[in-house]
């Protein structure tokens, strides 16, 4: 069995949308971007689905505190990169790059959840 996509209830589609794009490298995969719904492709076949947060039914749009996402990538070097370039392009975070168990990695807030970047570090 695999996971193949995840939806998020965001306040501004067209910026999650945008972020998604520059950080992570997903691409859309709908044809008519709009201020509702962007469905985007990742690596493996993995969707992303970024839907705004006034259709949830019950208005619900809070996500619980340990809530988050998570991407890893290969190398240290490429966590350091990552931070840089969004400290560099005016997004706050308030935790550097650091060990963390089994991983170098940091966590963020963006909008109402928490982003994880990371890579495994040796023993």
């Amino acid at each position: 069995m695999t996971l193949n996509h995840i939806n998020l209830p965001v306040r501004d589609v067209p910026a999650a949308r945008s972020f998604f794009e520059a950080y992570f490298n997903f691409t859309p995969a709908d044809s008519k971007p709009n201020d509702t719904l962007a469905v985007m492709n990742g690596k493996d076949d993995f969707v992303l689905v970024l839907m705004n947060q006034r259709l949830n039914e019950n208005g619900n749009h809070g996500y619980p505190d340990a809530f988050h996402i998570g991407f890893f990538l290969s190398a240290e070097t490429e966590v350091q990169a990552l931070y840089n370039r969004l400290i560099q392009d005016g997004h706050t975070l308030e935790q550097q790059p650091q060990r963390i168990r089994r991983t170098f990695g940091f966590y963020f807030k963006y909008e109402a959840f928490m982003i994880e970047i990371a890579c495994p570090v040796a023993n």
